[in-house]
């Protein structure tokens, strides 16, 4: 849907860490021409300016007020792709006033999406845990990718040494499965497939094969509405 004030074509991407949704989505962005929100970065300002500011990324009350601060522009740190910055972001994604919080921050951008470059884009690709659940509901199409846990830790592990980051493999799926059960198991939005997403297990599967079946889902679902 391209025409003068159509609504946006909202591709939801969701999916544990390490899965490959991140890549996933940004290639089906760049293919369509559309705009791309890491919606996890926006956990990982409020983890990061809890630990810049030496606070608990566990408390509440410190949690809700740095995700009030929150903006778009925020997104661009590099100090959000840290380890432990993940671990604080999953901890304080756990707190449901800061996703609610949130919440309005995704949203808008998903019914007004940009370009790098300012421009009104015809469709979004929202990479995320809960995009085509809670975020995005009626997304036009839905995609949880996964793989298994062993899997995603040894692709993060060898991120981490790409990075020069000290890692230790058995830490590192410790920590992995401790997110897991944080995102999954929480009571608000947690971590699951929608029931209409179509669900690609990476574990062994080539990202060109997985990128195939998701733009041939997409290519069905856009000329059913263009």
């Amino acid at each position: 849907m391209t025409g003068a004030g159509a609504r946006p074509f909202v591709i939801a991407v969701d999916g544990p860490s390490a899965a490959g949704k991140g890549t996933l989505a940004r290639r089906l962005a760049a293919h369509y021409g559309f705009a791309f929100l890491e919606t996890g970065l926006l956990y990982r300002a409020v983890g990061w300016r809890l630990l810049a500011g030496g606070q608990d990324p566990a408390d509440p009350k410190a949690a809700v007020a740095a995700a009030t601060q929150i903006t778009m522009a925020d997104l661009d740190d590099a100090a959000l792709r840290r380890e432990d910055v993940a671990q604080a972001a999953s901890k304080v994604a756990a707190i449901p006033e800061v996703r609610r919080q949130l919440l309005g921050l995704q949203r808008d951008f998903a019914a007004r999406p940009t370009l790098p470059d300012g421009r009104p884009a015809p469709g979004i690709v929202l990479d995320g845990r809960d995009i085509g659940t809670v975020v995005c509901p009626d997304a036009d199409v839905k995609i949880f990718v996964t793989a298994s846990v062993e899997e995603r830790a040894r692709r993060r592990y060898k991120e981490l040494l790409e990075r020069g980051e000290n890692a230790i493999y058995s830490r590192v799926l410790q920590d992995m499965k401790d997110r897991d059960n944080r995102d999954s198991g929480r009571v608000v939005s947690p971590m699951v497939p929608a029931a209409d997403a179509l669900v690609i297990d990476s574990t062994a599967l080539d990202a060109d094969a997985a990128f195939a079946a998701a733009v041939e889902l997409v290519d069905e679902r856009r000329g059913r509405v263009d």
